[in-house]
């Protein structure tokens, strides 16, 4: 098949494109999607089947940068396959697999003591899943099996923040600060309130990062007395919100929020399973926050995607308790911690260190940020957020940064841009699980040109949207 040499276009065509086209309609039920839409007669599915660096090409040989990093698991991008297939290998020609169920196996042991290594302070122990969803459910049956042990069963109480996202299982789903997520499903398993996030954009006083901090850990404070202070469990927040819009805290939020939760004898609980494994330029994506949270959940980028896997970092203290002889650990996961997706994650932290992944999530924010911000010029944008490889843009209909509609947001978010964005070669989200946003979050081994790549397309496709959404004010539509 021959390969692209240019952004959405192809030299030749894939003969089985059509027939994969129809197997999807005919079989494949499609995640967190309109199946009637996905499959309208008047769109086409988009369908990868290579990959190679930061690009991914489909089924008709078009090329696509891949700026969302696969939803944010891509770490690395696409070219270590080899590495990671001999790490598979030899693993799977010594132990195929074992649980992790009252036993354990080398890969899972070494993988553990490696992440703990690199863990801040004493986030010394490690509970594997298979992904970000279990992982947030783990983390709270591992706190809830804690304040058992502690002899506090009371503490079933969580306090989350708004539009967040944790997770589909109904542990995770409670937290979650999406009520459109929830309601479908019933009552919520687990008492949680939810309280503001940090988006300063629309805030009366986000312009005043002290104020505006001293505000949202005021309402913390509040919600722990509201809800009893002895029997809330956690507090669980993102250290950079991914709902919404790459939701950066003001300086010292997480200080305070430690701060509340010690005060309290509350656990914090840092989501970082999008901001984990380099997407902010440090392992758990909480370091640069000054603070070591008791629990820390990861995933998606633990293995690159190269495997599935989730993990659940839990502090010292935290887990001394499970060790005492009265407590037990009533909750596992039987392909959690498996050998395969173990020896795939020390593969990637080997690359991460010999390749200097960090590191260059370092050396280049400063440069994707200040390109980041050019998008600001453009009518469209309001806002431009973010930290690493993770920001966002807020889209808005006018000067006065006003909000879309419902029936403009379908159409700009649903509509216009997913075929745009493909068109102009770029893979990135368009979201209004808050406002309206495209995010990007492109793989940890982009250099200053396929930064500059990714911005330059998606500004081509933004002043494009601009002028639709004119076009479409103007005409009523």
């Amino acid at each position: 098949m021959g390969l692209s040499t240019g952004n959405g276009r192809a030299s030749a065509a894939n003969p089985a494109h059509d027939a994969l086209q129809q197997s999807a309609r005919e079989h494949l039920l499609l995640h967190f999607s309109k199946q009637g839409a996905a499959y309208g007669a008047d769109r086409e599915l988009l369908v990868l089947e290579r990959g190679e660096g930061p690009y991914v090409f489909d089924t008709r040989g078009r090329r696509y940068v891949d700026a969302l990093s696969s939803l944010f698991c891509a770490q690395l991008g696409y070219s270590y396959g080899e590495e990671m297939s001999a790490a598979i290998a030899a693993q799977l020609g010594t132990l195929a697999f074992n649980t992790n169920w009252g036993t354990a196996h080398p890969a899972a042991i070494e993988l553990a003591e490696q992440l703990a290594a690199r863990a801040p302070g004493d986030l010394d122990h490690v509970f594997f899943t298979n992904g970000g969803s279990e992982s947030v459910e783990s983390a709270w049956k591992i706190a809830r099996e804690h304040f058992l042990a502690l002899g506090q069963p009371q503490r079933t109480k969580a306090i989350a923040r708004t539009t967040a996202y944790h997770g589909v299982t109904l542990g995770a789903l409670a937290l979650t600060g999406v009520p459109a997520y929830k309601q479908p499903f019933g009552a919520a398993p687990i008492d949680v309130t939810h309280v503001a996030n940090t988006n300063a954009f629309r805030a009366p006083d986000g312009d005043d990062p002290a104020g505006f901090c001293a505000r949202l850990l005021r309402e913390v404070r509040e919600a722990v007395a509201a809800a009893g202070p002895e029997e809330v469990a956690v507090i669980v927040a993102e250290p950079v919100q991914n709902a919404g819009g790459c939701l950066t805290p003001p300086p010292g939020y997480w200080r305070g929020l430690r701060e509340i939760a010690d005060e309290h004898g509350i656990l914090l609980v840092a989501d970082s399973v999008i901001c984990g494994f380099g997407r902010l330029g440090n392992w758990l994506g909480i370091e640069h926050e000054g603070v070591v949270p008791d629990l820390v959940t990861t995933a998606k980028g633990i293995t690159s995607a190269y495997a599935p896997m989730g993990a659940v970092f839990v502090r010292e203290p935290v887990a001394e308790v499970l060790f005492r002889p009265a407590a037990n650990l009533r909750h596992g996961i039987t392909f959690g911690g498996h050998p395969l997706s173990a020896a795939v994650a020390l593969k990637n932290i080997e690359i991460f260190e010999r390749d200097g992944v960090l590191a260059n999530v370092e050396a280049q924010t400063p440069h994707l940020a200040a390109r980041m911000e050019e998008l600001r010029a453009l009518p469209l944008v309001g806002d431009v957020r973010g930290a690493g490889f993770f920001w966002a843009v807020e889209l808005v209909r006018d000067a006065a940064n006003g909000t879309f509609d419902q029936a403009e947001r379908d159409d700009l978010l649903r509509g216009f841009l997913p075929g745009r964005l493909l068109e102009a070669g770029i893979i990135a989200r368009a979201d209004d699980r808050g406002d309206s946003v495209v995010q990007i979050a492109p793989p940890l081994i982009s250099d200053a040109g396929v930064l500059d790549e990714i911005v330059d397309a998606l500004g081509e496709v933004l002043a494009d949207a601009g002028t639709h959404m004119g076009a479409t004010a103007a005409t009523g539509v």
